[in-house]
């Protein structure tokens, strides 16, 4: 009797530990977003913090349900924008774009250093046409 009744412990303990961590993790985007949503004020913040602090389930589980649908909107704009950093930060550090890429290779085809199928594909290239043909190079 005593196997079933540790092994039942057992279980238990792992059953209340994954709802735990879950609800922290519930708890955190909740929080994050409290402090992400621009158009609430301060006092509405704190309000939504104090209820968490002494009816954290609860609140927890009202605000999920009552703004859930913006909470999902902020953190896809947050995501946007923080690609769109990332890409502008590749941009910056990449070196060129594809108009002086052009611009380069258009100073080779008037200083006769390439052909008029050589610029072409080059051209081509810049613009992200991935199918330039790479035979005439």
């Amino acid at each position: 009797m005593s196997f079933w009744s540790s092994f039942w412990d057992f279980i238990g303990f792992f059953f209340w530990t994954f709802v735990f961590v879950s609800y922290l993790f519930a708890l955190f985007a909740v929080i994050i977003d409290v402090f992400r949503d621009r158009t609430m004020n301060g006092w509405a913040k704190a309000v939504w913090l104090l209820f968490m602090v002494f009816v954290p389930i609860l609140t927890v589980l009202v605000y999920v349900i009552a703004r859930g649908r913006g909470m999902a909107e902020r953190q896809v704009n947050a995501g946007m924008q923080e690609k769109a950093s990332t890409d502008e930060y590749i941009r910056s550090v990449a070196g060129s774009t594809p108009a002086q890429d052009i611009a380069q290779a258009k100073q080779l085809l008037d200083s006769g250093a390439i052909n008029q199928g050589e610029y072409a594909v080059l051209k081509d290239r810049a613009l992200g046409n991935t199918q330039a043909r790479s035979d005439v190079v």
